[in-house]
């Protein structure tokens, strides 16, 4: 996949816990490991607008576009 979402990054930089995350914007856990694990397919506008303004970021500081491919994990 050429996109990768980067919340375990962020919840990481923001000090805060997937299930506080989801605590926050009202969604379930396993719907937020989802997306950390970049097995979602989509996501709803609405939640990206949550999970944004929760860990004051930008929807292009969770989601990137590799047009190669996902980089290699070391």
């Amino acid at each position: 996949m050429t996109i990768r979402v980067q919340l375990d990054d962020m919840l990481w930089r923001r000090r805060m816990t997937l299930t506080e995350l989801s605590e926050r914007v009202d969604i379930t856990v396993a719907n937020l490991s989802v997306l950390k694990t970049g097995k979602a397919k989509a996501i709803r506008f609405s939640t990206l607008d949550a999970i944004c303004r929760v860990l004051e970021c930008q929807p292009g500081e969770l989601i990137l576009f590799h047009p190669e491919g996902a980089p290699d994990e070391d």
